[in-house]
């Protein structure tokens, strides 16, 4: 379907909103024109979560004194003041946290709340809820679904156990199977897919668009951006900036207008560099190297880090560069031989890499790498205390919680890498992810490492916490000589900070190569075509 000019499906006028006395939102506008993919774009802290409950009727809106401004829906104006209102205007959200229930099948995930039921002797006597679930039914309306979204799926299998993609676009059907749907909000969706699941989840979207349904998509990612979207709003600090349409702009001005400042690159200012890296100091040496990670695997690579050195390791998704560090922290099963300078590590002894003074800051930010339900200072902590033995003073026989060497320290790194919070108290579950990401860096500084892998250490977060964070990395490297492996999917990243970059292809080491290499050399070592030799860097 052609995109309708002139007429909006949403119209958010003048929308501002306060709390305790916090502008959070100052008159911001939002214009979506039906089978429109428009981005909503902006900073954490910009404003995008507190216009969305507005747009759904969150009852932190209304709990807290209500908003300011208009709403039309339609072409009418609209009191949107509970999520049942919003859904029965045809409004909708597929969620970056799957609200999924795992031991319900697939059909039943979709028709939750809407199920199909036929009338029976007993529901006569005592009413509709002992009417006979249409299983039937049912599955015929989440088939439609599933086709609709192209997704290859039987509607009677379990939802637990199933890949990460799968249940992003279950949500997506679910959401599409409510009748009169008209707007869809997709919150940060490609944030948990790997990169081939994250392509299938824009066809998805075009689809979709297709129908005359307009989407909101809220995303870090300038590429999907560019690749997807019609039209664009940007928020800065709680106000309206600009809308664009996609064809009318690019990345860098995008760029330019989040952050408010001109972006060519993530490291502007080049940080005085005394190192002297050499080929016989090497900090990680592999030889054979295997990990048996699902979706990740390695399968023999050998390659020396050298001592200080920033290393970066890219590749595309599934092609085994997550594996590396998994394999060494003793996360999934691995073989050959690993060398933490100089000494052999115990592939089969978990932590054994965290007594050569290893860290790693996982890409699985929920799954490994925080203690949601825990605060933000005990996330901080907890590692250096179990494992250096940091926080905890000696009395006697007894060794004791070292509180205010805890508090302090915790402050000192909220302070430091600017992690968003109310407080150290607050749960780490409840921050937003790239203050999550954040976290799980300031605990794995907490070990005082030599050695520090990063894994997609921006992934989700955007673009002025991923320059704090990548600067904060390069200042480590620089001033304590702390040795930095950073494993991304992100070239442009790895190419801003890296002193070399290691690409993996199918398990195996393609080649290595200066940042400054060619677009084409990095092309061809990504898609498995590279015919240059091992090493060029």
């Amino acid at each position: 379907m052609e995109k309708a000019n002139g007429t909006y499906v949403l119209k958010m006028d003048n929308i501002a909103k306060e709390y305790s006395g916090n502008r959070v939102l100052k008159g911001v506008n939002l214009h979506i024109r039906p089978g429109e993919i428009h981005a909503l774009m902006g900073e954490n802290g910009a404003g995008k979560s507190t216009l969305m409950n507005i747009l759904f009727g969150m009852p932190v809106i209304h709990s807290t004194g209500g908003y300011e401004g208009t709403i039309e829906v339609g072409g009418e104006s609209v009191n949107i003041d509970t999520p049942l209102k919003a859904m029965e205007l045809g409004i909708g959200m597929v969620h970056q946290e799957f609200m999924l229930i795992p031991g319900f099948s697939v059909t039943e995930n979709i028709k939750i709340g809407r199920e199909i039921s036929t009338p029976n002797l007993a529901s006569r006597i005592f009413g509709r809820s002992m009417e006979t679930l249409d299983f039937e039914a049912m599955a015929r309306d989440a088939r439609k679904a599933l086709k609709t979204i192209g997704l290859q799926i039987e509607e009677y299998v379990k939802v637990a156990g199933l890949p990460v993609g799968y249940m992003q676009f279950i949500e997506i059907a679910r959401e599409l199977d409510k009748t009169g749907i008209r707007i869809l909000v997709f919150d940060e969706p490609t944030a948990v897919l790997t990169e081939s699941e994250a392509d299938r989840l824009l066809e998805a979207m075009r689809v979709i668009s297709a129908q005359g349904i307009a989407i909101i998509f809220i995303t870090h990612r300038l590429d999907e951006v560019m690749a997807v979207a019609d039209s664009m709003t940007i928020l800065r600090d709680g106000e309206f900036v600009a809308r664009k349409e996609i064809k009318d702009t690019d990345v860098v001005e995008i760029a330019e207008l989040m952050i408010g400042r001109k972006v060519e690159k993530l490291l502007d200012d080049e940080l005085p560099d005394t190192r002297a890296l050499s080929d016989d100091a090497i900090a990680v040496s592999l030889r054979d190297y295997r990990v048996d990670m699902p979706g990740e695997q390695v399968k023999g690579i050998n390659l020396d880090i050298r001592k200080g050195e920033i290393f970066g390791i890219g590749g595309l998704a599934g092609q085994g560069k997550l594996g590396i560090p998994n394999g060494i922290m003793g996360l999934y099963k691995a073989d050959g031989q690993v060398k933490i300078n100089g000494e052999s590590l115990n592939l089969d002894k978990l932590g054994d890499a965290l007594d050569h003074k290893v860290a790693f800051v996982s890409e699985d930010r929920r799954g490994v790498g925080l203690l949601l339900d825990e605060s933000i200072e005990q996330n901080i902590i907890f590692s250096a205390m179990q494992t250096n033995g940091r926080f905890l003073k000696k009395l006697a026989w007894m060794q004791l919680y070292d509180a205010a060497a805890a508090k302090s320290h915790a402050e000192e790194m909220v302070k430091t890498l600017d992690i968003r919070c109310t407080g150290i108290r607050q749960a780490a579950g409840s921050l937003s992810g790239g203050n999550q990401q954040k976290v799980c860096l300031a605990r794995a500084l907490t070990l005082e490492p030599d050695i520090l892998f990063v894994s997609e250490p921006t992934r989700g977060i955007d673009i002025g916490a991923k320059k704090l964070v990548l600067e904060y990395l390069a200042k480590l490297n620089r001033e304590q000589g702390m040795t930095v492996i950073i494993v991304s999917s992100e070239l442009v990243e790895l190419r801003s900070i890296s002193d070399r970059i290691a690409i993996v292809s199918d398990g195996k080491l393609a080649c290595i190569l200066a940042p400054d290499a060619s677009d084409a050399d990095f092309g061809l070592a990504m898609s498995g075509a590279w015919k240059g030799g091992e090493k060029d860097a």
